[in-house]
């Protein structure tokens, strides 16, 4: 089967979606499906995340992907891809996050192509992006079918466009090899999130100052790079924090810190998955969240895998906190709810999740 895959960046881009996107391709290539990945990304570049060799690369080169394109940009970039869907003839195009299926479904009107849409948003996304929104209900009605990352997903979303969602997880890859971890007395509260008001880093920051003269042997590392950076860089300076707290970028090899991470805090305020989450929880960490936090709620099981809290009226910084202590004081707790947190790989593992990626697309192609 030919199956075309597309997403905006991919030799950029660090995120959730894109890592998604090389384990589901890469184990169709496996599969021996003949695959394609086509994104805006200029020519030559190298996928941040691995892909297997049996996976082909097509890049448009028109525009920077790493930012929003104009609307002379966006129409070359929909005639290039039509044409490249003329020659190519695929199967089934399955376009990744709104960026890249809202023109790709609009390359392919007339074509007789099918498109399944992969969305891995939620709908406080487009809050303050009402255009997006209306762009993303009209593109539904060129498209198959869309998949989401949950139920609670696709009950968020109106009807016009749930009537063409289905629920498909993300795929959480099981640790693969075995890290020599340091000995070493320090403490390591990990997070992993792009840094923006929506991951909410702030909180943690802010909760960890008020207990850090309690845990002189803890600190927190917090791994992604966005727009709040500069913010963040400063309340850390504010509270005197910078041989504590550290923003340590980007990394490829993410695992190798859930390896060394005694707890995995996710203050987000929602989550379409939560993916970070439940790769930390495949490590055997135990983790914090939100109980109002979608995503998270549903991949936390309160004092089985990890500590569900709620802000009720509470402050959020508070809550947070107190249930941070609750856990950097007992690591018999600590210990327990990790090797709870375990358990998430059998439900998510990627042959499972490709499986079912692989009995969609036959529905269609």
């Amino acid at each position: 089967m030919k199956i075309l895959f597309a997403i905006k960046d991919m030799n950029n881009a660090k995120g959730g979606a894109e890592r998604v996107l090389s384990l589901v391709a890469s184990g169709l290539a496996q599969m021996g499906h003949d695959v394609t990945l086509l994104t805006y990304d200029k020519l030559g570049g190298q996928s941040y995340y691995p892909l297997d060799k049996k996976v082909s690369r097509m890049s448009l080169g028109i525009g920077n992907s790493q930012k929003s394109a104009s609307i002379n940009e966006t129409t070359a970039r929909i005639q290039a891809m039509r044409r490249v869907l003329q020659v190519r003839k695929p199967d089934i195009v399955i376009p990744f996050m709104h960026s890249m299926f809202i023109p790709m479904s609009l390359a392919c009107i007339g074509l007789g192509i099918p498109v399944l849409a992969s969305e891995h948003i939620v709908p406080a996304h487009y809050k303050t992006r009402p255009l997006q929104f209306i762009l993303l209900l009209i593109s539904s009605l060129f498209i198959k079918q869309i998949t989401v990352l949950s139920p609670n997903v696709r009950r968020s979303y109106p009807r016009i466009v749930r009537r063409k969602m289905v629920v498909m997880p993300n795929p959480v890859a099981p640790p693969i090899e075995e890290f020599n971890i340091p000995e070493t007395q320090r403490r390591t509260i990990l997070n992993v999130g792009r840094l923006d008001e929506q991951k909410d880093q702030k909180t943690l920051i802010r909760a960890f100052a008020n207990i850090a003269a309690l845990y002189p042997q803890w600190d927190v590392k917090i791994f992604g790079e966005g727009p709040l950076k500069p913010f963040l860089q400063k309340l850390i300076k504010k509270h005197a924090l910078e041989d504590r707290v550290f923003l340590m970028g980007t990394t490829p090899n993410i695992g190798a810190e859930y390896a060394k991470a005694d707890l995995f805090m996710m203050p987000s305020k929602y989550e379409s998955f939560g993916l970070v989450t439940a790769e930390a929880m495949s490590y055997g960490v135990p983790v914090i969240g939100f109980k109002e936090c979608p995503g998270t709620n549903e991949l936390i099981r309160h004092n089985k895998n990890g500590l569900l809290i709620s802000k009720h009226k509470k402050d959020r910084i508070v809550v947070l906190q107190k249930a941070m202590c609750s856990l950097m004081d007992d690591e018999r707790k600590r210990a327990k709810l990790g090797n709870g947190a375990k358990d998430i790989v059998t439900k998510f593992h990627p042959d499972i999740i490709i499986r079912q990626w692989e009995h969609l697309i036959e529905k269609f192609a």
